[in-house]
């Protein structure tokens, strides 16, 4: 099947082939995708990052040939690199433009402040870099996390300028060497599960519901009291083993807070 490149800093992947469709996500630049339909305008695609499906504009994804493929695809896979904060620019050694890119954003072929794309060198800050995984302690949760307090909540989203809950758990682990699926309901298949809060490390996830059943939500453990979250914006709320309470809902009548998410499972990666 034909392969395409991403060569935008953020490309849109819709439920439908139109700009109106929902975004079930965002390929950032440099990630790779299976082209499996097209339409006028349009091109449904599979990713190769996580293997979620949808239409992208036909504009804004690079057709690759086989060879291009086979050259680049393994490079882009083992990349450890990737853009360790909210926002990095890359400048092109082609052209000197420069093109923004977002955290987790994988540099194949990286060294000393360079990275390369199809054969294209680019610069970018090496301090902006994470080079390797970082290791999951709780200094390094924190010093990734922190850019990312306040980031606004975007359904589909997983960039500095709007994230949802499982597009920021995505992003946050993707540093320290864990590929997670997209989807919070696909996250909590993954890795193995923790009893109870008692036992949680900093970067476990929460999985919850609204007592349905249905996983609708995921959130970033930072002990076990406190858990980092996407919900109308990147937040630290406490939790206990009901769920998160919201001091934010707070009012007279439940002045300690509302729960507004109901913890059904705890995942380590």
């Amino acid at each position: 099947m034909p392969k395409a490149i991403i060569l935008h800093s953020i490309v849109p992947m819709r439920s439908e082939a139109s700009e109106a469709a929902e975004q079930l996500t965002q390929l950032l630049f440099g990630e790779t995708c299976t082209i499996l339909e097209e339409k006028p305008r349009w091109k449904r695609v599979k990713s190769d990052l996580d293997g979620q499906t949808g239409w992208v504009d036909f504009k804004m994804i690079s057709p690759m040939s086989s060879v291009e493929y086979a050259a680049y695809h393994p490079r882009w896979q083992s990349a450890e690199a990737k853009v360790g904060f909210p926002v990095a620019f890359a400048m092109s050694a082609n052209n000197g433009q420069t093109i923004p890119l977002t955290m987790g954003t994988r540099l194949p072929g990286y060294k000393d402040g360079e990275f390369e794309v199809l054969g294209v060198k680019f610069r970018i800050q090496p301090e902006m870099v994470v080079i390797k995984p970082l290791a999951l302690t709780p200094e390094n949760l924190m010093q990734v996390t922190r850019f990312l307090l306040n980031v606004p909540y975007l359904w589909g989203g997983k960039s500095a300028l709007g994230m949802d809950c499982s597009g920021f758990t995505q992003i946050v682990h993707s540093l320290f060497g864990h590929n997670l699926l997209r989807n919070a309901r696909e996250q909590i298949t993954q890795g193995r599960k923790i009893s109870s809060l008692r036992s949680v490390k900093p970067g476990d996830l929460a999985f919850f519901d609204h007592g349905d059943g249905r996983i609708t939500h995921v959130g970033l453990l930072l002990d076990s009291e406190r858990v980092m979250h996407c919900s109308g914006r990147i937040k630290i709320e406490r939790i206990d083993q009901s769920g998160i309470w919201s001091v934010e809902l707070a009012d007279a009548s439940q002045p300690e807070g509302v729960l507004t998410h109901q913890l059904v499972g705890i995942r380590r990666y």
